[in-house]
């Protein structure tokens, strides 16, 4: 069965593009050490009345959006192998001086797949 690493963050619309362009190098580094998909989704509708809203969830300030991140694994060892990959790979890398949102706002978890993969 599927594993799928999930992740919220609440991003400043004015850092959106930053945001854009870091997401599509995680993409490329997840996918090149073996993940099987990666979706970065910005939120655009996010007022609802009949269940709790993510802006409500992450606690967003004026001029922010929430995105909604996942990335999928064979399983939670392929994860693990994946993952521990691509830490390696990034400790090579230059880093921004600024992150383009916060990370100690960062929702995560890891999960198994009960529906909708294979």
């Amino acid at each position: 069965m599927s594993y799928i690493d999930g992740y919220l963050l609440a991003v400043p619309k004015k850092k959106l593009k930053d945001y854009k362009a870091m997401a599509k190098y995680g993409e490329k580094i997840w996918r090149k050490h073996g993940a099987l998909d990666y979706k970065e989704c910005i939120g655009e509708d996010l007022k609802t009345k009949t269940w709790i809203p993510f802006t409500r969830v992450m606690k967003t300030k004026p001029g922010e959006t929430v995105v909604f991140s996942y990335i999928v694994f064979k399983s939670r060892a392929h994860r693990d192998r994946v993952n521990a990959a691509v830490m390696k790979a990034m400790e090579k890398m230059d880093h921004p001086a600024e992150m383009p949102f916060d990370p100690k706002r960062m929702v995560y978890g890891g999960f198994e797949v009960l529906a909708g993969f294979k």
